[in-house]
């Protein structure tokens, strides 16, 4: 029960992460999407049936399951996220190795997302 009860929280917070970020540039919304809907498969089936047929996250989130695809639309967003929130990062008074391992992890993450395939390069 406990654990049923922490799934639901972890999936609730994702959610509502994910929720922010559309409002917030620099904030991800597919990964925190992907999180929530993991923790609902744990201990919430109908917050999990529910996300994967939602009208705006639901066919993003069934072509990750089924192809590991991402849509250009969301690389794009993600680049353009990046790129400001680097730009943004170094205009900071943070200390350089900060920055410097801030923005080297944008880019790995940058590198893997780009090179994951796109809904419309699948063949059926």
């Amino acid at each position: 029960m406990v654990i049923t009860l922490l799934w639901r929280l972890f999936a609730l917070i994702f959610l509502g992460i994910a929720f922010v970020g559309l409002i917030l540039p620099g904030l991800p919304t597919t990964e925190f999407v992907l999180m929530a809907l993991w923790c609902s498969a744990k201990g919430w089936p109908q917050l999990h049936r529910w996300l994967l047929h939602h009208p705006r996250f639901g066919h993003m989130i069934q072509q990750w399951q089924q192809h590991r695809a991402i849509p250009r639309r969301a690389k794009v967003i993600a680049l353009v996220s990046m790129t400001i929130s680097c730009y943004l990062l170094f205009l900071s008074g943070l200390p350089l190795w900060v920055k410097c391992v801030s923005s080297s992890m944008m880019v790995a993450v940058l590198y893997w997302l780009i090179t994951r395939p796109e809904p419309s390069s699948i063949t059926s």
